[in-house]
């Protein structure tokens, strides 16, 4: 049956119904069915992996997950054709986390020492689908494609028994144990096969269920019939074959498997010819690396990990799986994630907000920070963005000498432009000079996206889709810094901070209160501003005080002590023009409207002068009679005074 015939029938029947961890015994060579069989002792377990007599160029390879001696035929085929089959011992941890690690450890060995293919067919029989699944979500760019037999896809199933099948009342006891969840919560419990499929489907991995249709311990309706729907639905390949022929036991869950070689050929054809990409560790680079995090995670049992950015961050994806990551492992650490995402800012917003977004939430043992998409939307040059983020890394080593940052540089399509056209983003370059400088490690995931689009791995258009990635994109990102986690190297000590690269960085940045204002004529201080038309808003800059005026000619002052100070105002489709004076000097004028105010009522951070001498300053704020042609007012609303100590 050829694979068009397959598909066909399949689509009938769903109508119809750390460091890499290294082998830690030497091999030991035995023979299977005529093969080379190389066994050995990995991270305490039993694993080994089956030679073919001639191996395909690229070592593609299956793996298979618990009953490895269980309906081999297929995988004979394969030995023949030239994989190899490889196993690790992680049976009856039901694919908790922990197994998981294993698993990752296991694929790093093979692939790194053992030069197996990057990406890896998995086989998984009954409870087996629990181990696939669980590690192909986990790692969707780095599977071929996953032939499942009578899956188990979701534990409520089996062994929970809380549907239609039989279910297994001691594994399930077992489940729970290891889980150390309780029967309600198990209930709720998300990690299973069923969910978070989006990652998997958007890099395409095909999929294939052989099943029984009297199975009664992985029913299908409640097992393989779920997860293809939801399969389906995100766009993910996956056909289904029912076992019909021979005799069905142990309550329909044993049935002979119809044309190995059939199945076989599913799997070299998504695995061969081999395909290598790109690597992540040339987009890497540690500096000072992560050591210090991971040292207080450790030991203090306690873990602050913080996010700031702009919509990228504030959006679920790589954020949610990274916290993900380092939950699982470092599982007997409580962690606190600050989420300080918001969309639309930049550098300098981040630099001002970051003592309430984020220090006022809990200090950070471990901070990411990105703002090079904004910054290049935004308009902010080369000084300003040097002034906030080094600004933001010394207010967070000032309050902890010891944290670890990231800074990462996200894609976009100017970027994009800029490598085609030989020339390296100002913002990347800007992120790159101060993660070097102040030792925190870096990530270019501008490059790496631009480097994979050119080099075939996927396109913008239909995978990675946009600045906001798809699923596609999110994993992407995620990948990389998961590469980052993996490197563990020493806790260091706290470093005295160098002098700063500009003298004015916004390493006293905070917000002032809008009732330090005086000599309010015209404005007003709103205590809960929304606006009158049905414009959109950004979460954290509506229903929240506002000093506004809205007619020309309206005045405030505003007293402060710093080098620095500025505004940050709502902009929207009626935002006009302010008239300022610093210490009675000569007046200047700025539009407050920006391209997206017809949009938008927008969060707008703009200094008005950040290189004053230290000491007490007078702003004075007047409402211009004129206003952008494209605006339909004269408004001036003021969320926040910015003010450089």
């Amino acid at each position: 049956m050829n694979k068009k015939n397959f598909q066909r029938l399949a689509v009938t029947f769903l109508m119809l119904t750390g460091p890499f961890l290294y082998a830690q015994t030497s091999e030991k060579v035995t023979s299977w069915k005529g093969f080379e069989k190389v066994e050995f002792t990995f991270e305490n377990r039993n694993a080994w992996y089956v030679k073919p007599q001639k191996a395909i160029a690229g070592n593609p390879w299956i793996w298979r997950a618990h009953f490895p001696t269980w309906h081999t035929d297929m995988d004979s085929i394969l030995l023949a054709r030239g994989f190899h089959v490889a196993y690790v011992n992680t049976n009856d941890m039901f694919a908790h986390p922990k197994a998981m690690q294993v698993w990752d450890a296991f694929y790093d060995y093979l692939v790194k020492e053992k030069q197996f293919a990057p990406k890896v067919a998995l086989e998984g029989v009954s409870r087996g689908g629990l181990y696939v699944y669980g590690w192909a979500k986990r790692n969707p760019d780095k599977v071929s494609c996953i032939y499942a037999e009578a899956p188990v896809c979701d534990p409520k199933s089996w062994p929970g028994g809380k549907g239609k099948g039989l279910g297994s009342p001691k594994d399930w006891e077992a489940w729970l144990k290891i889980f150390n969840i309780t029967e309600e919560e198990a209930l709720k419990f998300t990690d299973i096969p069923l969910n978070d499929l989006a990652g998997l489907a958007s890099f395409k991995v095909p999929i294939v269920h052989v099943v029984g249709l009297q199975d009664k311990h992985a029913p299908v309706a409640e097992n393989s019939d779920l997860l293809v729907q939801n399969y389906l639905k995100l766009g993910g390949p996956i056909s289904v074959y029912p076992m019909t022929r021979g005799e069905q036991t142990l309550e329909g869950h044993h049935f002979p498997i119809e044309h190995p070689e059939f199945f076989a050929n599913f799997v070299e054809e998504n695995s061969v010819p081999i395909v290598k990409p790109l690597s992540h560790q040339p987009y890497i680079e540690l500096n000072q690396g992560l050591g210090n995090a991971f040292e207080t995670f450790r030991t203090t049992k306690k873990g602050t990990v913080a996010f700031l950015g702009g919509s990228i961050t504030h959006n679920p994806g790589w954020r949610n799986k990274t916290a993900q990551y380092l939950q699982e492992h470092f599982p007997d650490t409580e962690f606190t994630f600050i989420t300080a995402g918001i969309p639309s800012l930049g550098s300098t917003p981040h630099a001002f907000r970051f003592t309430r977004d984020v220090l006022a939430q809990g200090t950070p043992d471990l901070l990411f920070l990105e703002s090079a998409v904004n910054d290049r939307g935004n308009g902010f040059n080369e000084k300003a963005q040097i002034k906030a983020l080094e600004g933001i890394v010394r207010q967070m080593y000032y309050k902890n000498p010891k944290a670890n940052v990231v800074l990462m540089a996200f894609a976009e399509p100017m970027k994009n432009a800029d490598y085609d056209a030989g020339k390296e983003p100002l913002e990347v370059a800007v992120h790159q000079r101060i993660a070097k400088y102040y030792g925190a490690a870096y990530i270019n995931l501008a490059r790496e996206v631009y480097d994979r689009i050119k080099a075939g791995e996927f396109t913008w258009k239909y995978d990675f889709k946009d600045l906001h990635p798809s699923p596609y994109g999110q994993e992407v990102y995620f990948q990389t810094i998961k590469e980052l986690l993996k490197i563990e190297p020493s806790a260091t000590t706290a470093a005295k901070l160098p002098p700063p690269i500009n003298k004015f960085s916004y390493e006293k940045a905070s917000y002032h209160a809008l009732e330090e204002a005086k000599n309010l004529k015209g404005f007003t201080l709103v205590q809960d501003w929304i606006p009158a038309d049905k414009v959109s808003t950004r979460p954290g800059f509506v229903n929240v005080p506002m000093i506004v005026g809205e007619e020309a000619n309206a005045s405030m002052d505003f007293e402060f002590k710093g080098r620095g100070v500025g505004v940050a105002i709502i902009s929207g489709p009626d935002a006009g023009k302010i008239t300022y004076t610093i210490d009675g000097k000569k007046p200047q004028t700025l539009d407050l409207f920006t391209q997206w105010s017809t949009q938008l009522h927008l969060p707008w951070y703009l200094m008005l002068a950040d290189e004053l001498s230290p000491g007490k300053h007078k702003l004075h704020i007047t409402i211009s009679p004129d206003k952008n042609e494209k605006s339909i007012g004269n408004a001036c609303r003021v969320v926040h005074f910015l003010v450089n100590e």
